[in-house]
Parts: structure tokens; sequence; C-alpha cells
């Protein structure tokens, strides 16, 4: 049992006459081997062996205490039947676990394991403890003897440590729905670039293990994972030479969000890590939003009251959930500190919460007097809280688990004696192995009116709730519930208008990301050696898009849609084709017509005077074939217009090549018969038996036959066919003819090429020969024009796109056809219309002398 002569500073021994013994364990008291001082604060000194209480944890035995009240009290559970508590100290020490286990265990100044003495005080249970370290090291001795277990923390859950023998239950949720809570509220605010501070041991080890995976699958990266390291407050040298492990993490990186991972002693030791490191710079710890497990309460010491709290302003904690019971608040007020004997507990609470003593009977004179009730409310919250925390509340649900599993066997005992008619038992005499059948399926209402029951796993059913600190310049600060996470950790509900934030973020969302988001219309482009969190953001290629922010790759637009000038959206594409009714169409349509009409004026001209001189002087039959060809020239332009159809498409490149070949090989037929023409007029000349018509039909038969086979063999292989082009034009689906193959398409132009050339090389090598005959120099430069106008034609056309592919042909067919007709025929129409005097016989006689 537990002793004030024990060598170490006193554990506590709070009893009461009963017939149950109730052991809890908790670490309220952290010890000091040597004087303790702060380097910025010299002033501040403590004698040797000073108990140091967590004063705030102080609430958790007067919750084990106000159950016990209340069950003792109320007749409908186990009615004339006392139950009694011992509460002892762990000291947060393996070594200390162990030996106060067994001091319950045995109740012996001398440790004799398997030896029992005082057995009209018999252990049943045990409510214990706060951390994982000290919950595992009492269940490798309480499982031995099937003692229940009611641990009231939550820690890491690490399978390898848990068997199946152990009596272990748990009274809050399992840890695993706490992973997947941070997770949720990460991924709520949008923080993906985050810092850890955990506890430098198994649990902190496991915590980061069973987190990393979550984080990389929701996108989020740990910007650093720091230790906090093990060091008591008594060694406060090792405290200054590790602060740097702390404060280095936080200058080197941008990260505004920092959970932290720890039990009992993270938060005093990274409050006071945080101490010393504020004094070098007080504002790298209030850039941050703190994120806290439910392991963690904001309890401090006395010593550290000069700290500031406002460094966790706007922090965001998970937490056991609890209920606040009104009574309960009543029972601290009525607490008497004048009537502490036997309650070391409340002794030492006494002397280290409040900087006053209390007037008692007992007490020597003080300059100052104490009351209890207005000490105790004006307590700042990190010494201790008047609304029942979540632990406190778990260890309340402890103690009536308990009693509602024995009154269920009593009750059990009692109807089984009275059928039988046997004599009734003593409660003392129920082992505790047997507790574990009724406790595993209990189920209850407690006095909040909440349900109390465990799951499969030995765990108490339910989530944690979500809180908001709020801090105040005194250190004291108010917890305000922002929301909950359901018992799987997978919906999470949070009220984001009632969150208070850090004062330097003028309640607007604080940012936490290694990289800012990248807009619609860019996606990201991961940094060559850093995490993936840290990207760049680039622009979406070319005909793709991104709707929505950070996005990995960009999506393609559908082939009808095309992607707007930002790269965010897609919009449908407008169908294109040179169509009649567009200025461009209406252009190239009246030129046409126009150059149509002039070749019907020359034709008919040259009808009416066929019979004068200068039409009989240059082969009339080729002079009609050529203006009809030319005019059939202009008129297969037209094809070219309006939306491509299957005939359109058929007819106007082969119709096109061979009126063009027929125009040409009409100039080279005229060009061949000046020449022989004037070979003939020499003496003795042998040419005379080629003159005729036989010769330059035969010249424009053959020529065309040549395009008419290639055109045939072109339609009949590979015809042109309407196509949509998706691709070639922005914003547009070109409706266009696919020429089929390219090769038979180019053939025909080339083999306009080749005979344009020939009548070119032709025309100007007779150029010279004499004027009456000779009409070789205007043929020259009509064939100049050609050439030219094709050769150009090429390079044009393969650098367009779309209708304007098309409307640079036609401008090549209306501009060499009016190069024809122009330059032939244009000096004739004008001695023709204008000077007729100049066109007799004797007049091209005379000019030939």
């Amino acid at each position: 049992m537990c002793s004030k002569n024990d060598p170490l500073p006193v554990r506590l021994d709070w009893q009461q006459p009963g017939d149950l013994l109730l052991g809890g364990m908790s670490s309220q008291i952290i010890y000091i081997s040597y004087p303790l001082t702060f380097r910025k604060h010299p002033s501040i000194e403590l004698e040797s062996d000073f108990p140091i209480m967590v004063t705030k944890f102080y609430q958790h035995i007067l919750a084990l205490a106000f159950a016990i009240n209340e069950i003792n009290e109320d007749s409908k559970i186990l009615p004339n039947i006392t139950l009694g508590f011992h509460i002892c100290d762990s000291y947060n020490d393996a070594m200390m676990t162990y030996r106060t286990t067994l001091d319950l265990l045995f109740k012996m100044r001398s440790l004799l394991p398997n030896y029992e003495c005082d057995s009209g005080k018999k252990l049943i249970a045990v409510i214990g403890g706060l951390g994982s370290v000290v919950s595992f090291h009492m269940a490798n001795l309480l499982s031995l003897y099937k003692i229940p277990q009611l641990t009231y923390g939550s820690f890491a859950q690490d399978e390898s440590h848990i068997t199946p023998s152990q009596a272990l239950y748990r009274m809050v949720p399992n840890e695993a729905s706490q992973y997947r809570g941070i997770i949720q509220l990460l991924h709520h605010f949008g923080w993906t670039w985050i810092g850890f501070f955990i506890t430098d041991d198994d649990s902190g080890e496991h915590f980061i293990q069973m987190l990393e995976p979550l984080l990389s699958q929701n996108g989020i990266c740990s910007a650093f994972t720091t230790k906090i390291p093990k060091a008591e407050l008594d060694d406060i040298f090792s405290v200054n030479r590790k602060v740097w492990n702390i404060y280095l993490p936080m200058t080197n990186v941008n990260v505004n969000t920092i959970v932290v991972y720890g039990e009992n002693l993270s938060m005093i030791l990274l409050s006071n890590f945080m101490l010393q490191a504020t004094h070098n710079n007080s504002d790298i710890f209030f850039q941050r939003v703190w994120v806290m497990t439910a392991q963690i309460d904001f309890g401090m010491t006395r010593i550290q009251m000069g700290s500031d709290l406002q460094v966790f302003q706007g922090a965001i904690s998970f937490t056991v959930h609890s209920h606040q019971l009104p009574k309960f608040q009543k029972f601290l007020l009525a607490l008497d500190p004048c009537q502490a004997e036997g309650n070391n507990f409340l002794d030492v609470f006494l002397e280290q919460a409040f900087n006053c003593l209390f007037q008692c009977p007992k007490k020597m004179e003080v300059t100052e007097v104490c009351s209890w009730e207005e000490s105790l409310k004006k307590l700042p919250g990190s010494l201790f809280e008047m609304h029942m925390t979540g632990h406190s509340y778990s260890i309340y649900n402890a103690v009536y688990a308990i009693a509602h599993a024995l009154h269920s066997m009593e009750l059990f005992r009692s109807k089984l004696t009275s059928k039988s008619g046997m004599k009734r038992t003593k409660l003392q005499s129920l082992q505790p192995w047997q507790l574990h059948l009724v406790l595993q399926s209990i189920v209850f209402n407690n006095s909040a009116g909440e349900t109390v029951f465990f799951n499969g796993r030995k765990e108490m059913g339910g989530g944690f709730d979500i809180t908001n600190l709020i801090t105040f310049p005194n250190n004291s600060f108010v917890r305000v519930q922002i929301g909950t996470v359901d018992p799987e950790g997978k919906n999470l509900n949070i009220d984001d208008s009632s969150i208070m934030w850090p004062q330097r973020y003028n309640q607007v969302q604080p940012v936490s990301v290694c990289s800012e988001s990248c807009p619609p219309g860019y996606q990201k482009k991961k940094r060559e050696k850093d995490k993936f969190c840290c990207y760049d953001c680039t622009p979406c290629p070319e005909r793709k898009i991104s709707k929505l922010k950070d996005t990995i790759d960009c999506i393609e637009c559908p082939d009808d849609q095309y992607a707007t000038k930002n790269r965010d959206g897609c919009i449908p594409k407008t169908i294109s084709f040179l169509s009649y009714e567009e200025p461009l169409g209406i252009s190239l349509m009246s030129v046409a017509v126009s150059f149509s009409l002039i070749t019907v004026l020359v034709l008919g001209t040259f009808i009416k005077h066929r019979d004068t001189p200068i039409v009989k002087a240059n082969n009339r039959d080729l002079t009609y074939i050529l203006l009809i060809s030319l005019l059939l020239c202009f008129l297969s332009s037209l094809l070219f217009i309006g939306q491509p159809r299957e005939a359109t498409c058929f007819l106007r490149q082969s119709v096109f090549g061979i009126i063009f070949s027929v125009a040409i090989s009409s100039v080279l037929a005229k060009t061949i018969t000046v020449v022989v023409a004037f070979m003939a007029t020499k003496p003795g000349s042998k040419m005379r038996t080629y003159m005729g018509k036989r010769l330059s039909s035969s010249i424009v038969i053959s020529c065309s036959l040549v395009q008419v086979v290639t055109c045939i063999v072109w339609v009949t292989t590979s015809p042109p066919f309407p196509n949509l082009d998706m691709y070639s034009v922005p914003g547009e689906i070109v409706v266009e003819c696919n020429e089929g193959t390219t090769i038979l398409f180019y053939l025909v132009l080339g083999y306009m090429g080749f005979l344009s050339f020939i009548s070119f090389t032709v025309a100007f090598l007779a150029r010279k020969l004499p004027d009456t005959f000779n009409e070789a120099k205007f043929i020259t430069f009509s064939m100049l024009v050609f050439c030219s106008v094709w050769l150009s034609f090429v390079p044009t056309y393969l650098s367009t796109k779309g209708k304007y592919m098309v409307a640079v042909e036609i401008f090549s067919i209306l501009t060499s056809s009016a190069g024809l007709l122009g330059c032939i025929f244009s000096p004739k129409c004008y001695i023709i219309l204008l000077k007729s005097e100049l066109n007799t016989k004797g007049q091209l006689i005379r000019r030939k002398r």
C-alpha cells in the first residue's frame, strides 16, 4: 500500500472505508532532485526535493472521488455497499509503475508476490493510466491476475504491445480514428505543408509511421518531423542544449501548421523549449497554427506561468469527448482546504496552485487570506479547469462501468441464491476475472444521459471532439468546441465561422502550403529533389485545359471543342468554310463572274469579227478553244466556294486540271503554229505540209489527253471527299475536300506547270518573228504571268490553313486565267474595237513592209 515513509517524495493515499478497493494511477507529480533555474529568469529557484505537481491533472483525482461519492449516495446502484479507492502516483517512471502496481496487488510493505493479506479489501479493478507507457507496464502485471484495467488516456495502439490475454479496456475511442480525423482536418483547410513535433519514444514513432501513408494518399507532405527530447524539468541544462532542435526547423521551413503528438509531459516540455527559444525570436512561434492530438492537455506548472500561453492562440485540438456535469462544479466548490489531512494530493495542490494560504485554525497567521471558491474560479485553465475535461469524463465513466458491472453480478447472485435457497455469498468473494464477462457487454446511461458501452475491441464507442483554444493575457483560456469526428474518422464536421485564428491572420484562414495553388489553365510540374507538395505551375499545352486548381495533368478538349485563351475551359468550335455569304467569298465570286462576262464579251467580239484579218491571222479555232477554256476556268472557280459536298469535291480539282490543260495546250498550239507558219514562208520549206488544223488539233488533244487520263486515274483510285479538319485552325472545324492522294494532286499541278514552261520557252524563242504573223510576244508575257502565279501558289498554299487555302487556289485560278486573257487578247480587242482601220489586209501588209 502507498506509504508516506517511502524514500521518494510522498505518494499520496486517499482512502475511504468500504468493501471494495479501486486502484488508479496518474502522473500529477514530477520529482526534481536538484535546484531548477531558468536561464532567462535567474530569480526563480526551487529548493531541492520539492515536488512539482501538474495541478491541472488534479481534476482526474477529483473526478474519481466525485464518481465514487455519487455511487455511494445512490441507493439504486450497489445498495448497502460502499466503494473505496486508493490513488498512487507512478511518476511517469517504469520502475515506480511496477512498484506501485505491486503495492496495489499485495498491499504490504514487504513485497511478497502471490501472498495476500488484509483480505477484507480485495483489489477488483484498476483505472489507469493516462499514457501508453504507464498503461502497458501496469498491464504486464495486472494481466497475470486477470484484473480489469480501464485506461482513460488516448494513446497509439501498437498491436505488438497488446496480447489477447491482457485485460485492457479503453475508455476512449480507437486511436486510428484520430489519425484519419487529422487527415480530414488538414484536407478541410487545404493545409498540405505540415510540420510535426512528436515525442521521442515508441509511441511517437508509431504515430508518424501510421500517419505518413495517410498523408501521402491525401496529397499532404511533412515539412519536418522533430522529436521532443526526453528531458525532465530538473535537467534544465539539457533542456537548453536541446532547445535548438525545436527552434531551427521553425526558422528554416516556411510552414504555418504544426501537428503536435505526445502525452503528459509533451506540452510542458514543448512550452518550456518555446519559452527558451522565444527569447531569440519572439515571432517565430506566433506565426503557426498548432494542431494537438487528444493525448495532450494544456497544463503547466506554477513555475512555467511566466511563459506566454498566447503562443497557442487559435490552436485546434482533438479532445476526448466530454459532457459537463453540473454537480461536478458544486463538488469542486464544496471541498474544504482546511480538512485536507489524509488527502496529501490536496495539500500539494493548494501549495502550488495558489499564491496565498487559507486561514484555518491549525495554520499559522498569514498576510494574505484566500477564499477557496473565489480562488478556484480565478485559476487559469493551464493550472486548473472548472469544467470536466475529456480525461476526467473518461475516469467518471470508468468508475460507473465497474459499478454497473458489479451491480449486475450482485443481482445475478441474488436471483441465483434465492432460487437455490443457498446462503448468499459476499461480494468480496468475487474474483477479478469474473468481472470481464459482464464488463465487456455492459451498457448503461450515465448521469449526463449518454450511453456508455464497449465495442468488440474493448474500446469505448464514439468519436473525438474538436476544440479551438482562445487564450487570454493572464494565461487563462477557453476551449470552444468547433466540430466532431465520427468513430471511424471518416466524417468531419467543423463550424468554420466559430474558429478564432491567431491574431496575425486577422481572422482569415491561414494557408500552409509549400507552393501556391496552380490556377485553372495550369498544371503541376514537380521540382527536382523536392517532395511532391513542392511544384511549379506551367501552362497547359495547346488544345488542353484544366478547370480545377492544382491539376496534375491537363485534359484534352473533345474534337468538336477548343481550349480558351486561358486554357481553363473548352468552347464549341465553329464550322468554317469559304461561303458565298462572307465578304471573301462574295469578292472572289464577283471577280470570277466579272472575268467570265469579260471572256464572253471577248469571245462574242471575236465571233462577230471572225472574218477580219487580225482574227484570221492567228487561227480562229484555237482562239475560240482558248477563250472557251478560259471562260470555263473562271466558272470552275465557283466550285471551290460554298460548303464542300461529295459532288463538288469529286469534280472541282479534276475539272480545273483538265480545263486549264486545254487552255495551256491551246496556247502551246498557237505558239507552235506561229513558228511553223513563219518557217513555211521560206522558199522550199517542207513545213507547209504541217500547216492547217491537223497540227493544232493534235497538239491540243494529245496534251489535254494526258491530263484527262491522270484525272481519271485520280478519281477512280482515290477520289477527293468531304472532310472535317478539327486541328488545323484553333477554334474552327474546317469543312474541306480531302484530295484523297496528294501525289496525284501535285502531279496534275506539275503537268500544268510543265505545259506552261514549254509554252513559255517556245514563245520566248519566237518573240522576234515578224509582227504580221506573230503573237508570241503576248504569249510570252501571259506565260510569264501564269508561271509566276503558280510558282508562288505552292508555298502560299502550303503555309495557309482552313478556308484560306481554298481562297489561295481560287485566286491563283483567277489571276492566271486573267493573265492569259489580258496579255493575249487585250491588244487584239483594242485593234478590233478601237482601231478598226488597222484591222485590214492592206494595213497588215504595209506594216510588214
